[in-house]
């Protein structure tokens, strides 16, 4: 059975896929290829085609429903069919017990871009992280000259934790990252 969680925000939806939407998915990982590309790990073989995609929404429903991870698609609002992803919000290594911690991933379209839309929806993700999955504590890790995505997290209200040097290998080099971080302030009470 498929984790099916719809979330919304003033223009977005956001929802947990499974292995039917792997068409959407990977028109949206075509279109965006060399937009993504500076900032995301080297591609494995196949990944550009479908059967990959089924394999990978099927694997992150099975993450899903384990507690390890969290992961939702945008769809504009206007897109009631649900045809054209533009982006995703990803909560990642769900770690519990006195942690209660996870690391923040997201990726928008290039079409999409500079709208304020990644903020909308991390936002919402963030909610949703702290009041329904009762995390404590979301780090995002980004690329100091990856301006954007920076400025998603500052207008949320994530603080600067440190430097990671050569903390990540992004596109065949080790790139440092700075750990953008937000906690949960209902569990500090």
């Amino acid at each position: 059975m498929a984790i099916q969680i719809r979330l919304e925000t003033p223009r977005l939806v956001l929802i947990t896929l499974d292995e039917s939407f792997a068409p959407q998915v990977l028109d949206f990982f075509v279109r965006n290829r060399e937009h993504l590309h500076p900032w995301e790990p080297a591609r494995p073989p196949g990944f550009y085609q479908l059967e990959f995609q089924r394999r990978q929404l099927a694997f992150d429903q099975l993450k899903m429903s384990t507690g390890q991870l969290f992961k939702v698609w945008l769809f504009k609002k206007d897109d009631r069919d649900l045809e054209k992803v533009i982006g995703s919000v990803v909560v990642s290594e769900i770690m519990r017990g006195c942690f209660l911690s996870a690391f923040l991933g997201y990726r928008m379209d290039k079409g999409h871009q500079g709208q304020g839309l990644m903020t909308e929806a991390v936002g919402e993700v963030v909610r949703y992280a702290f009041d329904e999955l009762g995390l404590h504590r979301l780090e995002a890790n980004i690329m100091p000259r990856n301006k954007a995505s920076l400025r998603v997290v500052e207008k949320l209200g994530f603080y600067e934790e440190g430097v990671g040097i050569k903390y990540l290998y992004i596109n065949g080099r080790w790139e440092d990252h700075i750990h953008m971080v937000i906690r949960n302030p209902a569990l500090e009470e």
